[in-house]
């Protein structure tokens, strides 16, 4: 762990020399919440269409404007906040992320028209997006290395749980204070949060070594790991487990370390089993509740459902991530294989209008749910820490096209039109699902004997 002299750590044997602890489970909770209230803020938006649909009286395809608006947002914000977390920590870009996130979303509120309502999304969208891939580094550089990946999709699952309890917060408070009252709760749970999160939130210490920093930084962030350590004694650190990269702020020279190795084939595979797994998500959280409605639902039954398939989906991505860290990445095509027939039986009329209806539709948006939350946990696995957040960040900008494709491809193709636009939603998903299932099993084969940086050494990802 030491160097002949006593006075060098190997921080990465030191972390991975640990077990999971109180501190772990501290990080993990507060990243966690932190999804939690973007999520929120993110579905606030879908829950809230409908009212606004109805009080504003646009037409479908500004409905696809208005719903792509805060993607749009998410795909620059998701670059540039990479790159900053890369750059300046994770630490700052979280915590400014979250507060422009409760300021932007209790502003949509106030919104008067459909152009407004875009602009204000998008801004939004630019905070939303921006902190994603620095939490997840943050949470990647913390765990133990058996936790790595589902250390990532508990804190997605905060992510689902946040979307999902915007469910709740429509149903109870649209009657009262219409649909802006909707963003102005959310706005204000995320504005409080972010409160407690200037006092608690740590940096990543992997961060800081990979970036050099000072000891005096470094020895007393590693202490809260293990207090009884005695890491303060040490007066240099190291990462024995990471290749070095070119340590620029040339956000170009940045990009070419996510191909570097194995990954000039593994980056283009997790990005496009992100695009295809993203579009899905987000045609179900911009119009799911629309489509259920087209199909016979109630609206506030819909949004239930849909709520309960979030947090079904997420959790069922923890259970996934169980298999994964065992057996490898391979595993994540489980979910969407055994979502599509679910998703096509709905497509294609086989159980409309029966007592069948609800309960595959439920399961069949759990298990879309489960993979996206699963191929999340590895966007940024295979990366060195000095351009973890870089990579997380990239996979996100990659994603975001498919979701901003998704409503306005949705209403282009007149998935809005009734329930046969509907089932041509579902019929669409499930040519994602089997996009997803192909990009992951080439992936599989491809990482197969990779370690966390993209250089050949171990079987699994995580």
């Amino acid at each position: 762990m030491a160097s002949a002299a006593g006075k060098t750590l190997d921080v990465a044997e030191f972390l991975q020399g640990l077990k999971f602890n109180r501190y772990h489970l501290q990080l993990l909770v507060l990243c966690s919440l932190v999804t939690f209230f973007d999520g929120q803020d993110f579905s606030a938006l879908t829950y809230a269409l409908p009212y606004i649909r109805d009080d504003m009286g646009i037409d479908d395809t500004m409905t696809g404007y208005v719903s792509s608006a805060a993607f749009l947002g998410q795909m620059i914000g998701s670059l540039v906040g990479s790159y900053l977390g890369d750059i300046f920590g994770r630490r700052p870009v979280i915590i400014w992320c979250t507060i422009g996130s409760a300021v932007m979303t209790a502003l949509v509120g106030f919104a008067g028209s459909p152009e407004q309502l875009i602009v204000l999304r998008f801004i939004s969208g630019l905070a939303i997006g921006g902190l994603l891939a620095p939490v997840w580094a943050l949470s990647i550089e913390s765990m133990p290395k058996s936790m790595r990946a589902t250390s990532v999709t508990i804190i997605m699952m905060g992510f689902s749980f946040g979307g999902a309890s915007a469910a709740p917060i429509a149903n109870w408070v649209a009657p009262a204070l219409g649909w802006q009252g909707i963003f102005w709760v959310c706005g204000a749970m995320t504005g409080a949060f972010a409160l407690i999160l200037m006092l608690t939130l740590p940096e990543s210490t992997r961060w800081m070594v990979a970036k050099g920093k000072p000891a005096e930084r470094i020895a007393p962030a590693l202490a809260r790991f293990s207090p009884d350590a005695g890491v303060g004694s040490y007066s240099a650190f190291e990462l024995s487990d990471e290749r070095k990269t070119t340590d620029s702020a040339n956000p170009i020279r940045k990009l070419h370390e996510l191909f570097v190795g194995a990954m000039l084939i593994v980056t283009p595979l997790i990005w496009a089993a992100y695009f295809f797994s993203s579009f899905a998500i987000y045609l179900k959280s911009s119009y799911g509740v629309i489509f259920m409605e087209n199909l016979g639902m109630a609206r506030t039954d819909a949004a239930w459902l849909g709520a309960a398939s979030g947090i079904l989906g997420a959790i069922g991505g923890v259970v996934l991530l169980a298999l994964t860290e065992k057996r490898g990445p391979g595993w994540i095509a489980f979910a969407p294989l055994v979502a599509l027939p679910f998703t096509l039986m709905v497509g294609l009329g086989y159980v409309l209008g029966g007592p069948m209806l609800v309960p595959i539709l439920l399961i069949g948006a759990t298990l879309v749910g489960a993979g996206h939350a699963a191929v999340i946990s590895i966007t940024s696995i295979y990366y060195p820490s000095a351009v973890r957040s870089t990579g997380g960040g990239w996979a996100s900008f990659m994603a975001k096209f498919a979701a901003v494709a998704a409503p306005n491809v949705g209403s282009a193709m007149g998935f809005l039109q009734g329930q046969g636009g509907a089932m041509d939603g579902y019929v669409f998903t499930a040519y994602c699902l089997a996009g997803i299932a192909i990009s992951i099993l080439l992936l599989a084969w491809f990482a197969r004997g990779m370690r966390d940086d993209g250089q050949s050494a171990a079987p699994k990802p995580a």
